[in-house]
């Protein structure tokens, strides 16, 4: 697709989500402030240098690009989750893996909590899920610091408990959520009403602190915040994930039209400021975050992943094989994989090489470098040149190849000199931790 293909005047400029399209398959899925402005930024001349070689494949390979408008970011946010999962695009689950996805859980208690749950956390490498059972999960998201973002807005319209809340009484859970103002003074609130019924906290704060309700049913007796309401926060909340913002309206209308019917006008005044912050979302905290975001990609690179590569053995024996990795500039030491050569007896450097290489490419649940090193010269990087080939991926990942002197130390790097000039200090890191891991793996076999 080229960028004569694109009517940039169509596109709007307000947010919403885009997709790269190649007939009916949806390739790409991404969420923008600006949609004119983000699509525009895929026909650049240094999209391989902010956005790596996989997103150039794509832009060659789609024929359209659709739209969806929003009323605004955190909407956008929401529904780019909501697709990436109905369609599973091919270049969204290369770009990050399963387990750097974020998701929303919403937790089985009587009084729920919302909580930012990690993609490797449901496959049991953290403790977060251990003694939690999750009623309902949203996702996957691309960005945590966005979703946290996301997160801070709807509980402004929509108060709830998280992971941090110690259910400990009334005065705790609207001192976390920015409506106790003695203790941190509020940004700018959709739900100022709200704000107003809580100001008695100002003049008895320390005694609550001291001598709270010990239990969070005991907000109905003091605030009128019981389980009812609670769960019905819960409700919206959910309804919200699932891209219903009109069904909310809708419901929160009729509540409002009944409570004034029965001229509880105190209650249907709140609705009312409720309606109004769900048509009017503040969200300029996450244009700052994606605006940010952005400014990252293009000065680092958007996740540049890099893959290196080592053999060690000693006279033939013992053979193993490292795969090291560093992404956006650090090592990513969680990610790190070692190998026990199976078919190679004698010192066949390049052949083990080749099997690490071919064994690493039958896991297309592990996400795809932009880069790969390799330890050697000509010789290893036409071997990796060649398994990318027979993977389908020779066109997207490039290789380099870092070559050594006689004492072990790095002489000269081979390959594309542009990616070499623009990531030469993170092809080292990535070298020599290949190094250092292979000759612990080794090590640790020659003892057994």
């Amino acid at each position: 697709m080229n960028r004569q293909d694109i009517k940039f005047n169509r596109l709007p400029d307000g947010p919403g989500v885009y997709m790269f399209k190649k007939g009916r398959q949806i390739l790409y899925v991404g969420k923008a402030t600006s949609l004119k402005d983000r699509v525009k930024s895929y026909f650049g001349d240094d999209l391989i240098a902010t956005r790596g070689p996989m997103l150039v494949d794509m832009v060659t390979k789609a024929k359209k690009v659709d739209f969806i408008e929003t009323d605004s970011v955190l909407e956008a946010l929401i529904l780019e989750a909501n697709l990436i999962k109905k369609y599973q695009p091919i270049y969204n689950t290369k770009e990050k893996s399963d387990k750097s996805f974020n998701y929303v859980g919403i937790t089985s208690e009587p009084y729920p909590k919302v909580i930012i749950v990690r993609g490797k956390d449901f496959k049991g490498h953290s403790n977060i899920l251990k003694n939690v059972r999750m009623f309902k999960t949203y996702g996957p998201y691309t960005s945590g610091s966005a979703l946290k973002e996301a997160l801070k807005i709807i509980r402004r319209i929509f108060p709830f408990l998280d992971e941090k809340s110690k259910v400990k009484g009334s005065y705790e859970f609207y001192r976390q959520i920015g409506l106790a103002p003695e203790i941190t003074p509020p940004s700018p609130s959709p739900v100022r009403g709200v704000r107003s019924e809580y100001l008695e906290l100002r003049k008895a704060g320390a005694r609550r602190r001291e001598a709270g309700p010990k239990d969070f049913s005991s907000l109905k007796n003091t605030f009128g915040l019981g389980r009812g309401l609670y769960l019905r926060n819960i409700k919206n909340i959910k309804l919200f994930f699932e891209g219903k913002k009109a069904r909310i309206l809708k419901n929160l209308e009729r509540e409002m039209k009944e409570f004034a019917k029965h001229h509880e006008f105190e209650k249907a005044n709140e609705i009312k400021k409720q309606l109004f912050a769900l048509k009017h979302i503040n969200d300029i905290a996450l244009i700052k975050n994606e605006s940010e975001l952005a400014a990252s990609s293009q000065a680092l690179g958007a996740s540049f992943r890099i893959e290196a590569y080592d053999i060690a053995h000693t006279s033939g024996k013992d053979m193993v094989g490292a795969m090291t990795v560093v992404e956006d500039g650090e090592a990513a030491k969680s990610q790190y994989r070692k190998f026990r050569i199976r078919g190679y007896e004698k010192s066949n450097d390049t052949g083990a090489l080749r099997e690490v290489l071919e064994r690493r490419f039958s896991h297309p649940e592990w996400k795809f470098p932009n880069l790969i090193v390799v330890d050697g010269g000509k010789a290893q990087i036409n071997v990796a040149k060649r398994v990318l080939d027979e993977s389908g991926l020779g066109e997207i990942i490039e290789v380099v190849s870092v070559v050594k002197d006689e004492r072990h130390r790095p002489k000269n790097i081979l390959g594309n000199r542009n990616i070499i000039q623009k990531y030469e200090k993170e092809i080292l890191l990535a070298n020599h931790e290949a190094h250092r891991f292979a000759v612990k793996y080794h090590r640790s076999i020659m003892k057994i």
